[in-house]
């Protein structure tokens, strides 16, 4: 059964390892989910998340010490209240899956996929989703993520999960994840079908069947993908160790922008890196990637390292390092130098609004890490579908 708020009241949701909140900021635009509080290890995530969820309460500590009970007496969240758990474990919380039924609370062994699980358990809400990297599903095999179905099947919930592009929802990068959806009131699972076209090579097999892909005859009938230069050339050029808080011009030039720039005035974290004179050389000749450089310009470095980004496409998948060029491709389709922390937040469509705490190293880490809160929203909407279904 649905519970009985829903039929007059938002959603309730709760956000297990929240990082800045930006899946759940997701939700929010929805205008059909609140956010009530969450989880988060890292104290300026966690001041980040508070920042954007003024109303929710976050909990800034590690999960496996904040069982259900101690989360539910802090924060005054009863189970009654929650209709969705959300979050993304950290991979290492992967390592050994064992059978549901032998968990406990309070169980030193408990790693943090099953601190996820025990609060889908404990909160018995009617959709839980789960977010992780794509490398879950080749772990072990295979066997850990048929681990992770048969567990949350084991508490009566019907499970199932995809690998989603964000590039196809809106974002203007291309980040792939493992979106596991699992109800209690549904019998089916849907997943967000494409509203933009791409053609992304995957990190999985193309034929892996929970691979959802956008195929040549959607060419036409799907949103173009949104590009770097559609997502940032609102923003005012800058030169090495260079600031600017003022749009280039005074009207958004594409609905990106516009979505991007609601209720804002000003910019903030448009700062460029203060690049060293050997680096602005090599970013000076930087092309695709770092084998466009000159013999004997660097000796070393990925294949993606000192490499600039393609205006006319979407960005690549955004690191915690984009803006230090000899890590990975993050230097500007334009301009001599890296992304700003600005422009990261608008690759994966974070709007201008949006406050990041902590220092700059801090941030640009929280930004890499987060989920794009457009891929958020349409996880989001395919649930609203579902519940009106149910």
């Amino acid at each position: 059964m649905i519970r009985e708020q829903q039929a007059h009241e938002k959603l309730g949701i709760i956000d297990l390892f929240s990082g800045t909140g930006g899946f759940s900021l997701g939700f929010e635009m929805t205008g059909r989910f609140r956010v009530l509080g969450g989880v988060e290890l890292l104290t300026s995530s966690a001041a980040t998340f508070a920042a954007n969820h003024p109303n929710a309460k976050i909990i800034n500590d590690d999960i496996l010490k904040i069982s259900p009970e101690i989360f539910s007496g802090q924060t005054g969240i009863k189970e009654q209240d929650v209709n969705l758990v959300i979050g993304g474990p950290p991979c290492q919380g992967f390592s050994s899956i064992r059978p549901f039924r032998s968990l406990e609370e309070d169980d030193p062994r408990n790693n943090l996929y099953e601190s996820f699980a025990v609060y889908v358990r404990h909160f018995q809400p009617e959709y839980f989703v789960m977010e992780n990297v794509v490398g879950l599903v080749t772990h072990n095999n295979g066997n850990t993520i048929k681990q992770i179905v048969a567990s949350f099947e084991e508490m009566g919930y019907v499970t199932d999960w995809r690998v989603l592009n964000a590039v196809h929802y809106g974002v203007p990068q291309r980040r792939e994840r493992v979106v596991m959806i699992g109800s209690r009131i549904s019998e089916v699972i849907m997943f967000p079908e494409p509203t933009h076209y791409f053609e992304a090579r995957s990190m999985m097999a193309r034929s892996h069947e929970k691979l959802i892909l956008t195929s040549p005859l959607s060419e036409h009938q799907l949103l173009p993908a949104v590009t770097v230069d559609d997502a940032i050339n609102d923003l005012p050029p800058l030169e090495s160790g260079e600031s600017a808080n003022e749009y280039v011009c005074s009207e958004p030039r594409n609905k990106f922008q516009l979505l991007m720039r609601e209720n804002s005035s000003t910019i903030s974290m448009h700062e460029s890196t203060r690049h060293s004179a050997k680096m602005l050389e090599i970013i000076r000749h930087s092309g695709a990637n770092i084998y466009a450089l000159p013999d004997g310009m660097v000796t070393s470095g990925f294949s993606t390292s000192y490499s600039r980004l393609e205006a006319d496409e979407p960005s690549v998948t955004l690191t915690v390092n984009f803006v230090h060029p000899a890590s990975n491709k993050c230097i500007h389709p334009h301009q001599d130098r890296a992304l700003t922390p600005r422009e990261g937040a608008r690759l994966q469509s974070f709007p201008d609004t949006f406050v990041f705490k902590g220092n700059r190293q801090q941030i640009v880490k929280q930004i890499g890490n987060a989920v794009p809160p457009l891929l958020g929203k349409a996880i989001a909407e395919s649930l609203l579908k579902q519940w009106i279904i149910t």
